[in-house]
């Protein structure tokens, strides 16, 4: 049974497993250069702030020297001016010097220090800056460079006192402590313009990952539509070929008509019921293609179901057929062509023909059953009374007109036992017949009536089995057509007795061909009818009682004969019960 593809059952193909481990592939490579490109950016970032903060830190150190000079002069710590005015710089958060104890010494800009002493401690050991990563108060995080801030050496006194400042002496604690190298920096620089690249690369890296889903999920999608269609397409192309296949192996014929009633289609069968090449002369309607279509395309539409109609072939060979129509609709519900199929009617009016002429029989059985019981008993007197008178006669016309009743008698009689042969015919008894046996008896029996007219008789068997029937009957059969042959045959003439076996049919055909004059078509169409005979002294009851043996046997005829030609009539029985 044909069934069609579950579609729910869905399964991953190859490419659909190339598409989506690529898809991942890709995904994990865009994830993997996003987190490299955001830690790259982490460290440019880390080292430009450092790199900018020591510049800044070096510029201090070296702008302590003039105001330590100030302070040493009389005047307050300018430091704290110059770190005040550098703090209010964009980039800079906050700038913070402290002691060693964490003491601030000069500060600029908002600021919360809290560096641990053990990064004081990591600083001055390791004489190397520190960078801190601080949470602010801000949106974004402040990168913090933690340094040792170490002023330059003051000028010496005599300089000093060149320029009329104050003594060396006079110096303040901070300053001591700026010249030793005691003070720790601490500058805040704001991240502002890295955090918003790095969240931009990472908004284009988000825009580049969901493109990528996009893309590969739109493929997948595709490859997922593909897939389908070709599921769906092979579904279709199944379906069209079963559908072929069932509409080919049909028994019937089938056209189909297109909305303008021209044929669109048929299958083999109803090529070989009109004998007409239709594929060559599609988009004709019927009335062009078969001769005497009796029906037209508008009592097709106003609802003629069913009718006959007979196709001659080239060859004058005549197909009956019963034709009914029914209509094709779209899914709209509009017409768009109709269906005509066609029945084979030989086998149908075969057997009308049959059943009509064992109706025939059967009463000219019991009417001929019925003559022969009377006229058989008036016979016998008349035979007796004939034989009687010969006996009797003096003259010789006398004795030859009795001798001559007497003939007829038993010409009479011999027609009135066919009658009753042909009417309560004998039941067969079935046995194991030798076939080349058979024949060869058939043969020997009219061996005589050969030679008598002339004619050559040629055995060939080529079936050395058995057949399952009865010895007597069939022999009277090979007889009758034997004789039937000779009589046909003229002076000189051939007559061939063949016999065949098919182990794969299981049956046995026995023909018998002559060289005769040959029969015309309503004479094969009458030659199992009784008393239908073309010789003047025939009876025509031999192939009736021939056919009806052969019917006890379940076998049949097959008869092929033409004016002039000859002959040729073919016994086929089953070779066992079985198949009988």
């Amino acid at each position: 049974m044909f069934t069609l593809p579950d579609k729910s059952a869905f399964h991953f193909s190859k490419p659909i497993l190339i598409i989506l481990l690529t898809t991942l592939g890709l995904a994990a490579l865009l994830a993997v250069n996003t987190m490299r490109n955001l830690s790259r950016e982490q460290k440019i970032m880390e080292g430009f702030l450092l790199d900018e903060g020591l510049t800044l830190i070096r510029s201090f150190e070296a702008g302590a020297r003039t105001t330590m000079m100030h302070e040493m002069m009389g005047g307050d710590l300018p430091i704290n001016t110059l770190i005040r005015e550098t703090a209010k710089a964009e980039r800079i958060a906050y700038i913070v010097i402290t002691a060693g104890d964490g003491t601030v010494i000069a500060s600029g800009g908002e600021h919360n220090v809290t560096a641990g002493a053990d990064i004081l401690s990591q600083v001055f050991t390791d004489k190397k800056p520190v960078t801190i990563l601080r949470d602010s108060d801000g949106e974004h995080p402040v990168f913090e460079v933690v340094a040792i801030f170490q002023s330059l050496p003051s000028l010496q006194p005599q300089m000093m006192q060149r320029m009329g400042a104050r003594r060396w002496n006079n110096k303040s604690a901070a300053t001591e402590l700026l010249e030793k190298g005691q003070a720790v920096i601490h500058l805040g620089l704001r991240t502002d313009e890295f955090v918003t690249a790095q969240k931009q690369d990472l908004l284009h890296s988000l825009f580049m990952g969901g493109l990528l889903v996009f893309l590969g999920s739109g493929g997948l999608y595709f490859l997922f539509l593909y897939q389908g269609m070709l599921v769906t397409r092979t579904t279709l192309a199944n379906m069209k070929l079963y559908t072929r296949n069932i509409i080919d192996s049909m028994p019937d014929g089938l056209i189909t008509l297109d909305s303008k009633g021209c044929v669109a289609s048929y299958n083999p069968r109803a090529h070989a019921f009109t004998g007409v090449d239709i594929n060559a002369q599609k988009k004709k309607n019927p009335e062009e293609l078969f001769p005497g279509w009796p029906l037209r395309p508008q009592q097709i539409d106003a609802g003629i179901s069913s009718f006959s109609h007979t196709f001659v072939h080239a060859d004058g060979t005549e197909i009956p057929v019963e034709i009914s129509t029914s209509p094709l609709f779209n899914e709209k519900g509009n017409k768009t062509g109709t269906v005509l199929l066609l029945r084979d009617l030989r086998e149908i009016r075969s057997m009308q023909e049959q059943l009509a002429r064992s109706k025939h029989l059967t009463s000219l059985g019991r009417m001929a059953a019925g003559i022969a019981h009377e006229i058989r008993t008036p016979l016998g007197s008349l035979r007796g009374f004939a034989q009687f008178l010969g006996s009797k006669a003096e003259d010789a016309d006398s004795k030859e007109y009795a001798a001559l009743m007497v003939g007829e008698v038993d010409r009479l009689n011999a027609i009135i036992s066919s009658l009753l042969q042909f009417s309560r015919p004998r039941e067969p008894d079935f046995t194991s017949v030798n076939i080349p046996g058979l024949l060869a008896k058939a043969g020997k029996l009219l061996e005589h009536d050969f030679i008598k007219s002339g004619i050559t008789l040629q055995l060939e068997n080529d079936c050395p089995g058995s057949v399952e029937a009865d010895a007597d009957l069939l022999l009277q059969v090979l007889l009758n057509l034997l004789n039937n042959a000779i009589n046909a045959s003229k002076k000189d003439g051939r007559v061939l007795l063949s016999c065949e076996c098919d182990p794969k049919k299981h049956f046995v055909d026995i023909t018998v061909i002559d060289s005769g004059s040959g029969m015309s078509r309503e004479e094969r169409e009458k030659m199992f009818d009784p008393f239908f005979t073309t010789r003047k002294a025939g009876t025509g009851l031999g192939l009736a009682i021939c056919h009806q043996i052969v019917e006890q046997h379940n076998g049949t005829f097959e008869i092929r004969s033409r004016p002039g030609k000859g002959t040729e009539i073919t016994v086929i029985l089953p070779n066992t019960g079985e198949e009988r």
